[in-house]
Formats: C-alpha cells, structure tokens, sequence
C-alpha cells in the first residue's frame, strides 16, 4: 500500500475501517490511534484517491471500499497521472532532441513472454488518441480486469474502439466491452492484434498449448500499421455485429 501511494496515517484508517465497518471521524481517529488533528486530512485524501467513500450527516460517517474496487480505481488514477507525466516530458524534452538534427528512428521489436507483451499492448492503447482496432480471440476475465480500465481511458477522451472477439467469449466479458466499443465476431483470425491511431502496431502470436499470448511483433513504423490496419478492415466489414 505505501507502493500505491499511501501514507502511513492513510494505511492505519483505511484498515480501521476495514475492520470495524462505517465510522465517524472521531471513531477513526481512536481507532487507528491517529491524532484528531490530523484525522480529516487523511480521510480527505483518501476520498480523493478513491479507497473510502462518506456519508453525509452529524457527524458524517465514512466507510471503505472494497479493496478490489479501490484498485481499479487507483490503476486508472495512476496510469493517468504516468500518461500526464510522460505527455509533459515528451513536450519538454522532443524539442531538444529534434534541435540536435537527430533522425529518430522506427523500431521493430520481438517481444516474448505474456507479461512483457501486455505491458506492451496497455502502453499502446493509454498512448492512443483518436481510433484503437483490436482483435482479441484469447479475451478472459483475466485480461479483461487488465486491459479494461485504459480502453475506458481511452472511450473517456472520446477515441473510437473496434473491438474484434471469438464468438466463444463469454457473454459476460462480451456486455462489459460493449459499453464502451463496438464489438464484432469472427473465429479464423489467426493471432490478435492492435492498431493504435493507424500509426503503431502490435501483432500478437497465441501459444497452441494454453491459447494466451506467447510472441509478439510491435512496431511504430506507419506503413506496418497501414498494412495490418487493411488486414483488420477486411476481417471487421465480414465479422458479426454484436447484437445486445
């Protein structure tokens, strides 16, 4: 929890209320042995870092968050403020660099492993501005919970997600998806793959023992996104429209 950014004061209230259920602040404070003084800074910050909510009354009354929903929400608070963070330096530091008359350079990369894949794949699809073409015949509830809060991100900035799943995905994960891209079947797509504002790419092999990602090819050159962005088109205009 102090990784996340929690203090120490924070970590004690947080798992006072835990514990103990709603509490008023008081109650807290006597609880988790934390000075009156100091008791509505620390519940104050985290109400705004989203592990606690609040009651109003006379006294207000505050209770926790699950811990699994205080996550997510600090996942997405976090990957914003990283997002912030790097537009910042990019800003900052891409003039410098373009000053000195140096040439950047396309990468192609050869990725290997789950991890180090979808790692890769959430940073292109936080990096995403205007359009996100996904195909995703592997998608599991396990991916869903890491991949789902930056595709909200990225719906949140109004950028257009199309979204193509196995026609054996769960309807479950299927709904959650649907509300903030549009989603369409197909079973034969041989791998699965994003395209990033046509500009950045990420092919992705799937391993024939367990079907989860195992090899990956991602690239920032534009004319490898513009020919993998023709291969999703003709596989979207014959997929299935999901329906509701």
């Amino acid at each position: 929890m102090h990784s996340l950014g929690l203090t120490e004061y924070e970590i004690r209230a947080y798992v006072a209320l835990l514990q103990h259920g709603e509490l008023t602040a008081s109650q807290v404070s006597e609880v988790a042995d934390i000075s009156y003084s100091k008791i509505y800074e620390v519940l104050d910050s985290l109400m705004r870092k989203g592990w606690i909510m609040s009651k109003e009354g006379r006294p207000a009354r505050y209770y926790p968050r699950s811990p699994i929903a205080a996550l997510d929400i600090n996942r997405v608070r976090i990957e914003r403020e990283l997002k912030s963070c790097e537009n910042a330096v990019i800003s900052e530091l891409m003039p410098l660099y373009e000053g000195k008359g140096s040439k950047e350079k396309h990468d192609v990369w050869i990725l290997r492993g789950e991890e180090s894949i979808l790692m890769k794949a959430k940073d292109l699809i936080l990096g995403c501005e205007n359009e996100l073409k996904i195909a995703a015949p592997w998608m599991s509830r396990e991916l869903l919970e890491i991949f789902l809060p930056s595709l909200a991100i990225v719906a949140s900035r109004g950028g257009k997600i199309q979204l193509m799943l196995s026609s054996k995905c769960k309807r479950s994960i299927v709904k959650r998806l649907s509300e903030i891209s549009e989603i369409r079947f197909r079973d034969q797509m041989f791998g699965g793959g994003i395209i990033a504002d046509s500009k950045e790419t990420i092919i992705i092999l799937s391993s024939e023992e367990t079907g989860s990602p195992s090899l990956a090819i991602w690239s920032d050159h534009i004319s490898l996104a513009k020919v993998a962005g023709i291969y999703f088109d003709h596989l979207w205009k014959e997929a299935e429209p999901f329906k509701g």
